[in-house]
């Protein structure tokens, strides 16, 4: 149980305002309750961030390929993590190598690494929620020449895509695993393995049949 919890409780027993007998038990004395927050206030808010109600239209219909969505999934202990990318369209699957960690600046360099390997007609738009990973997203929008939109706080359902091959992902790298001692060519070998895997949504062709002609070009 968290503290602000036992705090809630002993406030909506008091009506927002503690007893005087209660009170004199409290470190800093205060009878009515100050939030840690105002509300909407997020810790670790990206700067100046773009909402993903600003991303074009042709992304939400799926009909043009190149719009992507991210995120991390993290390993044992929050210490180690592995950043996914999944094109909306075709379903392909690309990870990010971070054995280092996942500060902004490691992220950074790793997700432009990775996306300027796509060629142009693949780089329009990539999606990620609000984690402190991104501090750094104007630069890796400059660097990798892509237009970077941010998802609303709790609201896994704007990058559906992205969520659903994270669970897939999650058969290969546990929650409880260090993500760390995977290496790079481990990291492309299982993203092989899902871009060629058949998918329903896709008529059951493979998402690398659906995108390889684009990577081609």
């Amino acid at each position: 149980m968290s503290t602000e919890t036992i705090y809630q409780s002993l406030y909506v027993q008091s009506r927002g305002a503690l007893k005087r007998d209660l009170t004199r038990c409290l470190r800093t004395g205060r009878a009515v309750r100050k939030p840690c927050r105002k509300p909407g206030q997020r810790k670790n808010r990206i700067p100046n961030m773009i909402n993903v109600s600003e991303r074009p239209a042709e992304a939400d219909d799926r009909a043009v390929p190149g719009h992507w969505e991210g995120d991390l999934i993290i390993g044992r202990k929050n210490l180690s993590a592995i950043g996914t990318l999944v094109e909306r369209t075709t379903n392909y699957t690309m990870l990010l190598h971070l054995p280092d960690g996942y500060t902004p600046e490691l992220v950074r360099d790793a997700l432009a690494a990775k996306i300027k390997t796509l060629p142009e007609v693949l780089r329009a738009s990539l999606t990620w929620d609000q984690g402190p990973e991104m501090g750094k997203w104007n630069q890796v929008a400059v660097d990798a020449d892509i237009d970077i939109f941010f998802c609303d706080p709790h609201a896994p359902w704007q990058r559906a895509t992205n969520e659903n091959t994270n669970g897939l992902l999650r058969q290969y790298f546990p929650k409880s695993s260090d993500l760390s001692a995977h290496s790079a060519d481990d990291l492309d070998w299982v993203a092989a393995e899902l871009n060629d895997r058949p998918r329903k949504r896709l008529g059951f062709k493979k998402p690398i049949e659906q995108i390889g002609p684009l990577l081609l070009r």
